[in-house]
């Protein structure tokens, strides 16, 4: 069996953590497909090497000397590979990326070029094959992903479970490549998201994501002191948690993995003996769920507050809002309602784009009344597969709530019972997520 094992730039800052990574990967044996991130910043002060080479390309595509701008880039790389006593020179790349460069290749192809040039360090450190992300992740001619192409082309160089071709193989995150070899970066969660089509491609028993924290907090560390580590999550609660704000995992990254049934371990490189988050399907048999898995929230919403008479009666009024927002592209969050009287809960950047919103949804649907408050509003969501079996969940998040003098403005909670989600005034937004947590910190 193959275990697939994605490592973040801080995991990859400089050559003593390159140190850990080795570390880890040759102490299981299973650990056979490695996926690389740039390095990351070496303390508060450092710059990202994508960062680097973003404003590398940017330079020369203003008339400066690309090897002037480039050479801040290569004594990082060598740096790490002189700190490791590797006999490896990237001098010809380097050349080729300046060479690129001059021909105007484009931000994708400028920023990729960290993952691919760790990726390339990183194999001969390991001894592992290299195997460049350009030639197995596909994106079409309109620059949308390749799910299928990609699949089959992975598996055929690294083969799967049932037919391995290579047994260790070293393949760059964030980038793949369109039909005609031009270079094309993921939106977000890049490299997270290769790892997860990589795990997908070799039917891998399991996707490691080793990253700077030990797993999925309960809450963010930055408003709660010292919260809890999930210790196991289900996908479907962790993509309530990540659209909300949580962001150890882009939600999208783990769509790959969350189809094939492959579990994620959420992990620590400066920690390994820590056991992390597990990310699965379904929860164990003997599971025994927190009333709350989570709680994660965003700022920054506005709330177009409509009235209309005997809505509830009205075939095809919501309908005529929602084809309105449809056509206008806009996004919105919640839509909680009452029988004459609907919400649409949405970012303020969305609202922003239409300003004339409200002669719009008059002229479409005819209420009664409309106002638009915008901006002020903070949603937080409440999520934990432990909810459904335990009375009381929703009395004990009010009181809580209540106690701690914030008023709550909206509640939207599904018939699953899956989770709840709040709407507060956003200066209450640190004290109420304090609030929450303590109350089921002990449960």
């Amino acid at each position: 069996m193959a275990k697939v094992v994605k490592f973040g730039g801080s995991s990859l800052a400089d050559a003593a953590q390159f140190r850990k990574v080795a570390a880890i990967i040759k102490g299981d044996a299973s650990r056979r497909y490695v996926i690389p991130s740039a390095p990351g910043k070496r303390n508060n002060d450092d710059t990202k090497v994508t960062d680097m080479l973003y404003n590398c390309y940017r330079a020369v595509c203003e008339g400066r000397n690309p090897k002037d701008e480039f050479m801040p880039i290569a004594a990082r790389f060598n740096g790490i590979i002189a700190d490791l006593g590797l006999e490896l020179s990237l001098e010809n790349e380097y050349k080729k990326i300046i060479a690129d460069f001059r021909k105007r290749v484009g931000d994708d192809y400028a920023a990729s070029r960290g993952e691919y040039l760790n990726g390339i360090i990183l194999a001969a450190y390991l001894g592992f094959d290299f195997v460049d992300a350009a030639k197995v992740v596909r994106f079409n001619a309109k620059g949308e992903f390749d799910a299928d192409f990609t699949n089959a082309s992975i598996a055929g160089v690294l083969g799967n479970k049932d037919n391995i071709k290579k047994e260790y193989a070293v393949i760059p995150g964030f980038y793949g490549a369109t039909p005609d070899g031009k270079i094309k970066t993921f939106s977000r969660g890049g490299s997270d998201f290769t790892g997860s089509i990589v795990a997908k491609a070799v039917k891998a028993e399991l996707y490691e994501n080793w990253t700077d924290v030990s797993g999925f907090l309960v809450a963010d560390p930055r408003i709660v002191e010292n919260p809890e580590v999930i210790k196991v999550i289900t996908y479907r609660e962790l993509r309530e948690l990540s659209y909300m704000g949580a962001t150890v995992l882009h939600e999208d990254s783990i769509f790959p993995v969350r189809t094939a049934g492959i579990p994620i371990n959420i992990r620590n490189t400066n920690e390994p003996s820590a056991a992390g988050t597990m990310i699965v399907r379904t929860p164990p048999k003997d599971d025994v769920s927190p009333v709350v898995t989570g709680i994660a929230g965003k700022k920054d919403f506005s709330v177009i507050h409509i009235e209309k008479d005997g809505m509830n009666n009205e075939i095809g009024f919501i309908w005529r809002i929602l084809g309105l927002f449809e056509t206008l592209q806009i996004n919105f969050e919640h839509l909680p309602t009452g029988v004459d009287t609907l919400n649409i809960v949405l970012a303020t950047s969305e609202l922003n784009k239409h300003p004339d919103i409200t002669d719009l949804i008059r002229e479409a649907a005819r209420p009664n009344h409309i106002v638009v408050e915008q901006g002020g509003l903070a949603m937080i969501a409440i999520v934990g597969r432990g909810m459904v079996q335990t009375r009381g969940t929703a009395a004990r998040i009010f009181a809580a709530l209540a106690h701690a003098d914030i008023n709550v403005r909206i509640i939207d909670q599904g018939s699953c019972e899956f989770n709840v989600i709040v709407g507060i005034n956003e200066d209450d937004f640190e004290k109420a997520v304090r609030a929450i947590y303590n109350c089921f910190a002990l449960s």
